[in-house]
């Protein structure tokens, strides 16, 4: 009896240690409101699985990563996760709430709850209003999360790769927003200026400018069919268009598709029953229009007054309260 005994707690460590460091991470979740059927999991920049999601929004699957950065994405979100060999990750959220009802569980959630967290935390420091804010009040910012990142950090559990990276991030991330309020003060100074014009196909027919818009505001949404960010922004379009019909308010979407993607624009823009003025613009990114506003990335969105002049060169989202509120003061 003995010997069985002790053979038995042989065994049972030996399996322990098996799956202590299994060579893989088991990665389950359950998502509400999902945004599709396919979750991808990137890992140092290359797709390392694509899982399959259910009806019920629930999926669970194993992967062999190397550590380092990886990000989870389901064509339309994106997020930041730290995995490594041996984690056993449980994720609960509401993609309609994507940022905002992460929860993780399990094993290696420690390191992945923090960086939710941050990313929630972050989410302000890369909008356009930290143009509007003074230096001091910008430098008060930027110290606040010094010290939030930090504090996150200060916890002996979390694996030392992941303080490592974040703690890199947190640098980088630091020049990033500084770069980004140095373009918004930039942009800043293109409102009450004329915008330029442009002379773009009209998914219903012919051509349009912006200046045959003249007397009326314009709010224009530039975007591409392959920008999922963009896509993501067009219920809420849908939403403040159906709001404000009938205001002295024209909507245009402008897509910086390549001339190859004419097609596939006209297909998508009659298959998701795009409402407003759909424009298709005459250089994808080299359009005169796009780069007389410095347009690095999409979407991007512009606020232009009834005498052609600029009221916003880097207006709020359509997912913005900010862009009713402006809105509601300008047409009510």
């Amino acid at each position: 009896m003995k010997k069985l005994f002790i053979a038995g707690l042989v065994l049972f460590s030996t399996l322990n240690v098996v799956g202590q460091s299994k060579k893989y991470v088991t990665f389950e979740a359950n998502i509400a409101n999902r945004n599709g059927d396919v979750i991808k999991i990137i890992n140092n920049g290359k797709i390392v699985k694509t899982i399959n999601v259910n009806q019920k929004g629930i999926f669970k699957d194993t992967l062999m990563v190397d550590g380092g950065r990886s990000r989870l994405s389901d064509g339309v979100e994106t997020t930041e996760l730290f995995l490594k060999n041996g984690y056993d990750i449980k994720l609960k959220m509401d993609a309609k709430q994507f940022d905002e009802s992460i929860v993780y569980t399990g094993k290696g959630s420690l390191e992945n709850n923090i960086l939710a967290q941050r990313i929630l935390a972050d989410e302000k420091l890369y909008e356009g209003s930290i143009a509007n804010v003074n230096d001091e009040t910008f430098n008060k910012l930027i110290e606040a999360k010094r010290a939030a990142d930090a504090g996150r950090l200060n916890n002996k559990k979390l694996d030392p790769e992941f303080v490592k990276i974040e703690t890199e991030n947190g640098t980088d991330a630091i020049a990033y927003i500084s770069q980004l309020r140095q373009k918004a003060v930039e942009m800043a100074k293109m409102n009450n200026t004329p915008s330029a014009d442009f002379d773009y196909e009209n998914h219903k027919g012919g051509k349009t400018k912006l200046s045959d818009l003249k007397g009326k505001y314009v709010y224009i949404d530039l975007w591409a069919t392959w920008c999922g960010p963009c896509r993501a922004e067009i219920p809420y379009l849908q939403k403040i268009e159906e709001k404000y019909h009938g205001k002295n308010i024209e909507f245009v979407s402008v897509s910086v598709d390549t001339p190859k993607d004419h097609d596939k624009w006209k297909k998508f823009v009659t298959d998701k029953q795009l409402g407003g003025i759909q424009l298709l613009s005459d250089n994808e990114w080299k359009s005169a229009f796009v780069t007389s506003y410095n347009v690095t990335g999409i979407p991007r969105f512009i606020l232009i007054d009834p005498k052609g002049n600029i009221v916003s060169a880097d207006a709020a989202r359509p997912s913005s309260p900010e862009l009713q509120q402006q809105l509601d003061a300008l047409l009510n």
